[in-house]
Formats: C-alpha cells, structure tokens, sequence
C-alpha cells in the first residue's frame, strides 16, 4: 500500500478541488505587431500569458502523460499563432489565441492576456486581456 492509496477518501469534501487550472505564463515570443510604421517589419517581444480551467475529467487523476491535457499543444499552437502572420493590434492576436483554446476538450474557463515590456521606459509593459469570466 502507497501513500497515495492510504489517504484516499480522506480529504474532507470542503477540501476537495473545485476547479483545474493549467498555466503558460509569459511566453516571450518576438512577433511582427504593431500599427505604427516603425513596428511594422520590426519583431518586438511579446509576453502571452494563458490560464486554462478544466473540467475534472479533462486533469489527470493518474501519474501517467496519457491522461494529461497538453501543455506542448499550448506552447507550440500559440507560438505557431504569433508567428504564422504580422498583426496590427494585441486585441487581433489575443482573440485568435483565446479561440483557438477555448475550443479544446475539457475547457471551462480561459483567459488569454497579451504584454509588449519594451513600449515604455517607465511601464512594466502594454497589454490586452480576455476571460470567460
């Protein structure tokens, strides 16, 4: 018997998960965005931030990769989305991310939020953000 199997069913039901969260928290990623004519063509660092809420069927309850959502899937699709066109606008480019994952398996809730770091000296960063809630 492992430690795992002596404490099932001993978390007291006001402990039990109520909700599944799966983070990718500050992608940097250089992306062509940006209207104005210095920005265009010009790849700036771009922080992307995405929280997932799953359902409980969709987090893995067993030690086994089988069972996880992906966190690659997140990494590469998001990373592929930024870099597959130029954008204008942040609010473009987070709206096409919060799409893309909020059509996945096991999504409750999602927020999506975007940061340029390098538009002002005294601002820790710029951004846009979008959430379910």
């Amino acid at each position: 018997m492992n430690e795992l199997t002596r404490l099932d069913g001993l978390v007291p039901e006001g402990l039990k998960p109520r909700t599944r969260k799966i983070v990718l928290e500050e992608y940097e990623l250089p992306v062509d965005i940006g209207f104005h004519q210095y920005e265009i063509g010009n790849p700036q660092r771009l922080l992307v931030t995405v929280e997932v809420w799953l359902d409980e069927a969709s987090f893995a309850e067993a030690d086994d990769a089988a069972y996880a959502w992906d966190y690659d899937f997140l990494r590469s699709e998001v990373g592929a989305l930024a870099n597959s066109r130029r954008y204008n606008l942040q609010e473009t480019l987070a709206r096409a991310i919060y799409d893309l994952i909020a059509a996945r398996r096991g999504v409750t809730a999602l927020r999506v939020s975007t940061r340029k770091p390098d538009i002002y000296p005294d601002c820790a960063g710029v951004g846009v953000e979008l959430s379910s809630f």
